[in-house]
């Protein structure tokens, strides 16, 4: 099902589509978990825990330190699918990995093929 592996790792959690693509860099409170970007369409709905899924990245290189602090701060996302690769959100996960020991796996497979409002297990071989 994965397409490549950005960042290895397992984990688990609820499925959560994005319906569109999501700046972590003013778009989602490190602190919360929460998506604070009024223009998304997923406004006021929290990433905590969840397999978060995503067509793709948007934007700023800053997001990948909101990503590692929400990370560091247990709100981040459970694990990260990306419909095509994204060095950002990658960057993010592998600066929480190596600087809070947290690891919080990112692949990238199809979005359609992650079943929605289902526990998703991310455990790519190695």
């Amino acid at each position: 099902m994965f397409e490549q592996v950005l960042v290895a790792g397992c984990a688990s959690g609820p499925s959560f589509h994005l319906d569109e693509p999501l700046s972590f860099w003013g778009g989602l409170d490190a602190a919360t978990g929460e998506i604070i970007d009024r223009r998304h369409p997923q406004a006021g709905e929290v990433v905590t825990g969840k397999v978060l899924v995503m067509a793709k990245g948007r934007g700023s290189s800053s997001g990948s330190s909101v990503l590692a602090e929400a990370i560091r701060a247990g709100t981040g996302p459970a694990a990260i699918v990306l419909g095509e690769p994204d060095e950002i959100v990658a960057l993010g996960a592998i600066v929480a990995e190596e600087l809070y020991g947290i690891t919080v796996p990112v692949v990238v497979a199809d979005p359609d093929l992650i079943p929605r409002n289902t526990t998703v297990t991310i455990d790519p071989p190695s």
